[in-house]
């Protein structure tokens, strides 16, 4: 991928910007050539939860990415390029298509060659087809997201043609331009022109203070919501510790839902800033489909981290609440770490994993007893594994031998999928499946879509789940399950 060195910053100097376009359509195109120009310009601070308020529309894909306890975000919108695909080889046909795109695209660099990148935004559905549900729509509870509203397809890739990325206190603003021999040179530059201006305007804008400002929105926003599903889950959760009993499986998550209704519609950027100030030690994410949905979360679960070929993934299975005294804190934590039956489902999850990366010809490392990850309202058995990874294997190599780990499916992972369909009559869609982003490098980072809700206007679908292993008790499975869903309903706005 070439990088071209450019003296003057493209996106201060408007002559500059358009003596460029017309330069590269007239020399570096050849005829019906598409080229992608991405240029990268270093601005002041700026919250990127600012940008996606400042251009969010709806009917816009977004894509979000926090890690607010180490200070990194960045915000995509709009698309310059996008891939949609479902299927077996969908993992494989997505890497294709991102090395499709980087082969022609051309960097314009700067004085400092240290400016991050352009980034792919990727989300996967967690099954590889759309979900087929034998129940019509007139059969679900009027509060319900109809399964044929949801449309998020089972794979989408895109680059955006606007991102900022924040590190710290340093923040770039990337733009992806996708140039053809008879693209129109004078609208591309006012596009470009106008927006970045409106970006420059927001330096120092932050909307920390919105959290605040809404608390009691919280506590008197009216909700609706249909307690007959969690009868529903407690029957599949006896019918699968038959099953384990039988020894057909191991391990099964199953996944519950509530669907709620609001006065007014649910407000994007507030429940993200909700979140990132409720939960600052778990990924916030969100993803727009361009139909009017969007899918939010704050997710503890990295599935897979790759920088400079060194690779990090969680295995995060077992969970226990916080206690609500420092005394009965530390003792929940003790009583997580010695349960065998949370034990046995954590080991399950680690096992999977090492096999997984075995396969890929990987070494991985990790501690002999897996440790606790504690967040605001639950803790879990956590055990991270490392490895260095070769550069001829790709991060969508290792993703799709990843996902779904025991811990959103269970063991053996194909009965587990196939129970999973027979016991939920919902779409699961991005829940508990792969969201993340990979740079020009293959450097990446996924997180698994726990945790997680659907907006659709003023209705909601929150989702959460609970692995069921031997020893599981109906009762407080669903405990754990209402447990996570507290965690998305509080931050709803």
């Amino acid at each position: 991928m070439p990088v071209f060195p450019s003296a003057t910053p493209l996106l201060q100097d408007r002559q500059e910007l358009h003596r460029f376009l017309l330069e590269f359509q007239h020399h570096g195109l050849q005829d019906y050539q598409t080229k992608i120009l991405s240029i990268a310009h270093e601005i002041q601070w700026i919250d990127p939860l600012a940008v996606l308020q400042e251009f969010y529309h709806p009917n816009l894909i977004h894509f979000y990415f926090e890690k607010p306890q180490i200070e990194e975000s960045f915000v995509a919108v709009d698309t310059a390029i996008k891939f949609t695909t479902g299927g077996k080889n969908r993992f494989l046909e997505a890497q294709n298509f991102i090395q499709s795109c980087l082969d022609k695209t051309v960097i314009i660099g700067s004085k400092n060659s240290n400016l991050p990148k352009p980034y792919f935004c990727c989300s996967f559905t967690f099954f590889d087809q759309h979900f087929n549900s034998n129940l019509s729509a007139d059969s679900l509870p009027d509060s319900s997201i109809h399964q044929e509203r949801v449309y998020f397809p089972p794979t989408t890739i895109f680059l955006p043609k606007w991102q900022v990325i924040r590190k710290k206190n340093r923040c770039i603003l990337i733009v992806n331009i996708v140039l053809k021999k008879n693209s129109k040179i004078e609208n591309i530059l006012s596009d470009v022109w106008y927006k970045s201006q409106q970006i420059n305007a927001l330096e120092k804008t932050s909307i920390l203070s919105v959290a605040s400002e809404n608390s009691s929105l919280l506590l008197t926003k009216q909700v609706e919501t249909d307690p007959k599903p969690y009868l529903q889950f407690k029957q599949s959760v006896n019918s699968a510790l038959d099953l384990i009993q039988a020894k057909s499986l191991k391990k099964l998550v199953l996944s519950q839902p509530i669907d709620v209704v609001s006065k007014k519609p649910f407000n994007l950027i507030h429940s993200l800033n909700n979140l990132r100030f409720l939960y600052p030690d778990c990924y916030i994410f969100s993803t727009g489909n361009g139909k009017g949905q969007q899918f939010i979360g704050a997710s503890p679960e990295r599935l897979i981290s790759l920088k400079n070929q060194e690779l990090i993934t969680d295995a995060l299975a077992g969970s226990a609440p916080r206690g609500k005294t420092p005394l009965e804190d530390v003792n929940l934590g003790q009583e997580l770490l010695n349960s065998e039956k949370n034990l046995r489902e954590h080991q399950v999850v680690v096992d999977f994993i090492v096999e997984r990366l075995l396969n890929l010809g990987l070494t991985p490392n990790l501690t002999g007893l897996p440790c606790l990850r504690q967040l605001t309202n639950i803790q879990h058995l956590w055990t991270p594994i490392q490895c260095q990874v070769s550069t001829h294997i790709h991060l969508l190599e290792i993703l799709a031998q990843l996902h779904p780990t025991p811990a959103v499916a269970g063991t053996p992972r194909d009965i587990a999928q196939q129970q999973i369909h027979h016991y939920e009559t919902f779409d699961r869609s991005l829940y508990a499946a792969p969201i993340g982003w990979i740079d020009h490098h293959g450097n990446g980072e996924f997180v698994v879509g726990i945790r997680s809700a659907l907006l659709d206007g003023n209705r909601a679908r929150l989702y959460a789940g609970a692995g069921i292993v031997a020893g599981s008790e109906p009762e407080k499975e669903l405990a754990e399950i209402q447990l996570k869903l507290q965690a998305l309903l509080r931050a709803l706005v």
